[in-house]
């Protein structure tokens, strides 16, 4: 009973702090993290900067955790339409992916019980020439050239993990 009233508080706090992007999913699962593991401060969520497109996942503390070890990790997906162009002018639009290298704070060790999780926040936007290097054009001939103001983050996902444990006991995912 005492489990089921922990799930109960953990969603309603969710939901009171829900990240400020409005795709973003937020999953906690109470099975992948030692029994009486609950929120005691901050906030549990990701935010877009839609200036930068950084990804930022907010500090929080967690107590009830034990002595389990953790690791949080962020990885972020961008998109861009790079267009290859011949020499007599004529341009093909080919879609270019590049996922940035993920983030991650590493083994996070518990003190009296509690958990503190730092901010992460995603590597930085790919550059043109990333993106330019990932596009496939008609042959070798052809000039790669990322369209202006393509540039858009595809996906993000931010976990973290418990040692010991199978899954994710938090997975945002946007």
């Amino acid at each position: 009973m005492k489990r089921l009233a922990l799930i109960v508080v953990t969603a309603m706090l969710m939901l009171g702090f829900a990240p400020s992007t409005a795709f973003a999913a937020t999953t906690i699962d109470p099975t992948q993290a030692p029994t009486g593991t609950h929120l005691q401060t901050g906030t549990i969520g990701c935010s877009v900067n839609p200036t930068t497109l950084l990804v930022t996942c907010s500090t929080y503390e967690l107590a009830g955790v034990g002595n389990s070890n953790a690791t949080g990790s962020l990885d972020a997906t961008y998109n861009a339409t790079v267009q290859c162009r011949n020499h007599g002018g004529q341009i093909v639009e080919v879609k270019s992916q590049v996922t940035s290298a993920p983030v991650t704070t590493g083994s996070l060790s518990p003190k009296n019980g509690r958990l503190s999780v730092p901010a992460l926040t995603s590597s930085p936007v790919p550059t043109n020439a990333q993106f330019e290097a990932q596009a496939t054009c008609p042959n070798g001939n052809w000039t790669k050239e990322t369209l202006s103001g393509s540039v858009t983050l595809a996906s993000f996902i931010y976990t973290l993990k418990f040692d010991g444990f199978s899954g994710n006991y938090i997975t945002i995912t946007g």
